[in-house]
Formats: structure tokens, sequence, C-alpha cells
């Protein structure tokens, strides 16, 4: 269920116009497309179908049954179709206006909770253009609600990350040795250098060579990597989580020990011109 207040619904109801039990001006066909290309959900589930099964109501079940993500999604799409209506002729009142400047923090607090966490952290380490394509395309598919047709991609930009990681801290690697290979050698090296302050957290990254050893097999039979039936929804959502918040750790890690070797305090390091 969404993470929704009564006056918070209440402004997309009036934004959205709600009240009359249609959303904009959609049919039952043309709102079940867009719901559907919007967020890959069937809006006629009968999951949605809330008290007379109206397109109002069936949106106001999508926001009962629906995750922060998907309705911020949904929600942000319908707004900017109402206010492209204003760009084509219509004139939005002081109060119209000002309605929709409420719907966009609300939606913008709604996408924060978002799909996947960390997805900040899935950023390339290096200056290299492909890698930076790469890793925007990823959180593309994850803005679009399409996880598990990004895993292949996922895999490889964990690839380039961690071997980069290794690069930097003159960690020889083969350039053919698999991924939870590599990754080993990288958390050996920061556990030997004590890098990590509790067994628990060592324990916690040694696991993690284990999960990515999964991920080759989920890249070369469960990805777009071949011709490949591919993961379901709920199970690529998991792997996504699992190695943003691992990347992320990692990052945290990069950054405590460069900042111990510059003897500057956190503060000063964030101040930078850097």
């Amino acid at each position: 269920m969404a993470n929704l207040t009564y006056i918070e619904k209440l402004n997309f109801e009036n934004f959205l116009g709600m009240k009359t039990g249609y959303v904009l001006d959609f049919t039952d066909r043309t709102f079940q497309e867009f719901v559907s290309e919007t967020v890959g959900i069937n809006i006629y589930e009968e999951k949605f179908n809330y008290e007379s099964g109206s397109k109002a109501n069936r949106l106001r079940g999508f926001i009962k049954s629906e995750t922060n993500y998907n309705v911020g999604v949904l929600l942000d799409k319908l707004v900017e179709l109402k206010m492209s209506k204003y760009k084509v002729g219509d004139t939005i009142t002081d109060d119209e206006f000002e309605l929709y400047q409420k719907c966009i923090k609300i939606i913008e607090r709604l996408k924060e909770e978002g799909l996947v966490e960390h997805l900040d952290a899935l950023q390339p380490n290096n200056n290299d253009k492909d890698f930076k394509l790469l890793a925007k395309s990823i959180r593309e598919s994850i803005e679009k609600n399409e996880p598990e047709v990004a895993l292949d991609r996922l895999h490889t930009f964990v690839v380039k990350y961690i071997r980069e990681l290794c690069a930097v801290h003159s960690i020889v690697f083969e350039k053919n040795e698999s991924l939870n290979a590599v990754f080993g050698k990288y958390v050996k090296h920061i556990t030997s250098g004590k890098f990590i302050e509790s067994s628990m957290s060592e324990k916690i990254l040694k696991y993690s060579i284990q999960v990515i050893d999964a991920f080759n097999d989920i890249r070369n039979s469960r990805s777009f990597a071949h011709d490949n039936p591919i993961l379901n929804y709920d199970e690529s959502v998991l792997i996504f989580n699992n190695v943003s918040n691992s990347i992320k750790f990692i990052q945290n890690i990069e950054t405590r020990n460069r900042i111990n070797a510059t003897g500057l305090t956190e503060e000063q390091w964030d101040s930078l011109p850097f």
C-alpha cells in the first residue's frame, strides 16, 4: 500500500478529476493501455476492482495495493499527461498550478522510496565512456520498472566495477577469471588489510562471494545475455537490491579508507573541490 495521507490522496483526486468516477479523459481501453505501458500492470486485474470498479476506483485500488514506487511512477505520468493538455491551448489557473506543485512533491517522495535501494550506487568508478553508458542504461531500466531485462547489464557492470577496484589496489587477476574469483580477491584484500572492523561484516562479505557466483548462472541462463527465459520480476528486484547494497557498502569502505589515508576529517574531505 502506498504511503499517502488522506490530504495527499485528495490532492490527486482533485487534480485528476476523479470525483466523477473518471480519470482524465480515458476510456476503459486507453486507461488499461496507459497503465500497462507505464508500469507493466493490468489495471483491470481483480485486485484493483475497488468498490464500483470505475476508472477512478481502480486507480484508488491501485494506490491501496501497490508499492510507493509503482504508485509514484503512475501518478507522475498521469500528472504529466494532465499538464500536457495545458500546453495545447488550455489555461491553468493559479489554484490548479498550486495543486500541481503539491502533487509533484508527493510524487518525488514516493519515488525516492524506490524499487531498488541505493540505485545511486550503480555509478562507474572510472571515466570510461562505455562504462557510463552501461550504468545509465541500467538505471533507465529500473526507472521503467523493468529490472528483469537489465540483469545481464548489471552483471557486466559488477564485473567492470570490481576489476577497476582490483586495479586501483594492485590486485593481480587474469582477464578470463570469473566474477566471483576476482571479487574473492578483492574481499581478501580488504579483510586482510583490516578495512573491516567487525567479524560479522567480514562474514557477510565472504558470503557475498557465493552470491556473486550464483549471479554468473543468472546472467548465463536467466537473462537476455543469451536466448533465455528471463527471471521473474520479484527475484530480479531481490538481486538488484542485493547487488546495489553490496556496491554501496564497498563505496563507503573505499571512501572511508581514502579519508583515513589523507588524515582529513569527513567534513574536510567533503569540502574538497572535486
